[in-house]
């Protein structure tokens, strides 16, 4: 195996929006934030809930909002 390849591994806090936080491995670093969790995301919940962080939609439709107009 070939030496100094591999990243290296933490164990990180992974914090969620809502304030949940975990511990747990990661190579993305000590503190990782995250969005979305299983205490917060509607599937795991069962409660229904708008989950829009920071205009997704908005920009979508912003983005794609030329696409199908023809030149004229």
């Amino acid at each position: 195996m070939k030496k100094d390849i591999h990243p290296k591994n933490h164990t990180a806090k992974i914090r969620c929006a809502c304030g949940f936080e975990i511990e747990a491995q990661s190579t993305k670093g000590e503190l990782v934030e995250v969005e979305i969790c299983s205490n917060c995301h509607p599937f795991y919940t069962g409660k229904q809930r708008f989950v829009d962080t920071a205009g997704r939609i908005d920009r979508f439709r912003k983005k794609y909002a030329s696409f199908g107009k023809k030149a004229e």
